[in-house]
C-alpha cells in the first residue's frame, strides 16, 4: 500500500478507542516476529513532562553515539512523528512498508487491535528495521496495561509526574494511577520524578515486589543558574547543564532524565558527561511553551490537563509579566476542563475559544459561556484558523497569545501559525 492507504488503514480501526490489555498487542508482535525481543528500552510513563524527558533523553542518547529509536503519542501533524530514529521521522515510503508488513501480520486475529497497539508494534517492527541499539518508548495510557509494556524488562524504567489524569481508567487517586505506572517495572533499573512520600511508597513496594533498583530525582539539587527566552541553564548534583526548554517545571523533568541516564550507566551504557550535556543543549520538543512568533509573541502549549495548566500559568506569568495574555483555549469534554479554564483565569485578559479536532473535543461556545458566567472575556470561533486570526489582532500591539489546552488543537495550530509567513 502507498502512504495514504497506509494512514487510512490506521484509522480505520480508530473507532475502537482505548482497550487496556496486552494480549491483542502480543499476538501481533507474535505474528511480527517478536521485535521487542531484539531492541533494549528507556520506557517511559507518567501523567505529565513524559514527552519532554523522552526528549532529553533522546537527544542525549544520540550524541553519545547510540542509534536512537523515540515512540511517542499523540502526533502533532502527521502519523510519522511518532516513530523517528535519531531525531528523523520515519519517512513516507518506510512508513508504508511497514504498514503493509503489519497488515499482513494481523490479517485474520480474531481481535482486531486499537489503534495505538497498532503504531506501538509498528514502531517496533521499525525499529528493528532500523536497526536501533536503544529506544524510548513512551507509554500511552498507564502502563500496567498499556501496549508498550508488552516488551521485557527495560534498562531503564522511568516514570515522570503524576496527577489525576483518565481517572475512570487508572483510579481516582495519585497512589492509585502510580500503581498503575509502576507496572512498567519489570526488575533492573528505575528512575522517577520526586514525588510526594505516599506515592513514592506505591512505587517502592512495586519496585521491591518486581526486584527493581528504583531511585528518585532530588529537586533540592537543582540550582537555577540562568533562565531568558533562549533556554535555562542550571546545575543538578553539581554538574552545569543548559537546556532550550522553558519553564521551571521542564528542569524538574530535566533531573529525572539524569537519573535515568545514570541508571542506564550503571547498566553498562557508555554515556560521557560532555555527550549528555550537548544532547540536553540541542533538544527541542515542539508545542511544550513553545514561542513560534515574535512581535506580537505567539506561544504554544500542549498543556491538557489541571497540573499542565498550573505550570503553563506559572510560566506564562514567569516570562510574560505585566503583559496583556490573550489565551486561545480549547479542551477535550472528557477532561477536567472546567479546573482548567480556572486555573488559566488569573492570567488571561481574554479568551479566545475554539474546537479540538477530535470527536472527544468540547464545543467551543459551551467553553466560552463558562468562561463568561466566571466573569471571563471570551468568544468561541467556528474554525482553528479563524481563532488564531482573531488571537494575534486582539495581541496587539504590546500584548502576546498563547494555545494551550489540548495537543490535538496545538498541532493544527503550530501549523497554520508557521504557514502564514508562506501565505502573505
Amino acid at each position: 500500500m502507498d502512504y495514504e492507504a497506509a494512514i487510512k488503514y490506521l484509522d480505520g480501526v480508530s473507532w475502537l478507542g482505548s482497550k487496556p490489555g496486552l494480549e491483542r498487542v502480543s499476538e501481533l508482535l507474535e505474528r511480527l516476529g517478536r521485535p521487542q525481543d531484539r531492541l533494549r528500552f528507556v520506557h517511559v510513563a507518567g501523567t505529565n513532562g513524559k514527552g519532554s524527558t523522552c526528549a532529553l533523553l533522546r537527544y542525549a542518547l544520540t550524541e553519545s553515539g547510540l542509534r536512537t529509536g523515540l515512540y511517542i503519542s499523540p502526533h502533532l501533524a502527521r502519523m510519522n512523528e511518532r516513530i523517528s530514529v535519531d531525531g528523523r521521522d520515519i519517512s513516507d515510503g518506510d512508513f508504508a512498508l511497514a504498514v503493509t508488513e503489519l497488515a499482513e501480520a494481523a490479517d485474520g486475529m480474531e481481535e482486531p487491535c486499537t489503534q495505538f497497539e497498532l503504531t506501538t508494534a509498528l514502531a517496533l517492527h521499525c525499529f528493528v528495521k532500523a536497526g536501533c541499539d536503544l529506544v524510548v518508548l513512551e507509554t500511552g495510557l498507564g502502563g500496567r496495561l498499556d501496549a508498550t509494556n508488552a516488551i521485557g524488562c527495560p534498562d531503564c524504567a522511568v516514570v515522570t509526574n503524576i496527577g489525576l489524569d483518565h481517572t475512570a481508567v487508572l483510579g481516582d487517586t495519585l497512589e492509585l494511577i502510580a500503581a498503575e505506572k509502576a507496572g512498567i517495572f519489570k526488575g533492573g533499573r528505575a528512575a522517577a520524578y520526586d514525588l510526594p512520600e505516599s506515592v513514592r511508597a506505591v512505587l517502592r513496594e512495586t519496585a521491591d515486589l518486581t526486584g527493581t533498583q528504583l531511585c528518585f530525582a532530588d529537586f533540592s539539587q537543582i540550582k537555577p543558574l540562568s533562565d531568558d527566552f533562549a533556554g535555562q541553564s542550571f546545575t543538578y548534583r553539581g554538574t552545569e547543564y543548559a537546556i532550550t526548554l522553558l519553564g521551571e517545571h521542564q528542569l524538574r523533568n530535566a533531573a529525572v532524565a539524569l537519573e535515568a541516564i545514570e541508571q542506564l550507566r550503571g547498566a553498562g551504557w557508555d554515556l560521557p558527561v560532555d555527550a549528555v550535556r550537548r544532547g540536553f543543549a540541542r533538544a527541542v520538543w515542539p508545542a511544550r511553551f513553545e514561542r513560534v512568533l515574535k512581535n506580537p509573541d505567539f506561544v504554544i502549549d500542549g498543556g491538557h490537563n489541571p497540573q499542565c495548566l498550573a505550570a503553563t500559568a506559572a510560566t506564562l506569568e514567569r516570562y510574560y509579566p505585566n503583559t496583556r495574555r490573550v489565551l486561545l483555549f480549547g479542551a477535550l469534554a472528557d477532561k477536567n476542563w472546567q479546573d482548567m479554564a480556572r486555573l488559566l483565569i488569573p492570567v488571561a485578559d481574554e479568551f479566545i475559544c475554539a474546537t479540538p479536532d477530535s470527536p472527544r473535543a468540547l464545543d467551543a461556545s459551551v467553553l466560552a459561556e463558562f468562561l463568561r458566567s466566571e466573569g471571563c472575556k471570551a468568544e468561541a470561533f467556528d474554525t482553528t484558523e479563524s481563532a488564531v486570526d482573531a488571537a494575534l489582532r486582539r495581541s496587539q500591539p504590546d500584548g502576546m497569545a498563547c494555545c494551550v489546552g489540548s495537543l490535538y488543537m496545538a498541532g493544527a495550530v503550530r501549523e497554520y501559525v508557521l504557514g502564514r509567513g508562506e501565505r502573505k
